[in-house]
């Protein structure tokens, strides 16, 4: 919950943008997605990022077009996790 509180501030003050955050609690990796609203109608999808991202640590996730949650089990690929969320994003926006 406080990624997600997080992820919502940095949306707020982003104004325009992707926020994505990672971090380990008890040895399991959680991730948040948010994609602000004017972004939408240019195809990002923070519910689509986040299964392809969570795949990443072992994990699934879903959500809705602007907000998505994951879990994974790989604390170790949340690095490589992060990474493959700026290669999604591109992808999604092009």
């Amino acid at each position: 919950d406080s990624l997600r509180g997080m992820v919502d501030l940095l949306r707020d003050k982003l104004g325009s943008g992707v926020a994505i955050l990672g971090g380990v609690v008890n040895g399991r990796v959680n991730l948040v997605v948010t994609v602000t609203k004017d972004l939408l109608p240019r195809g990002l999808h923070a519910g689509k990022m986040i299964k392809e991202i969570a795949a990443v640590v072992g994990g699934n996730g879903g959500g809705r077009p602007d907000m998505a949650q994951a879990g994974g089990k790989d604390p170790g690929k949340l690095g490589e996790a992060l990474e493959k969320a700026y290669q999604v994003a591109e992808k999604q926006i092009s």
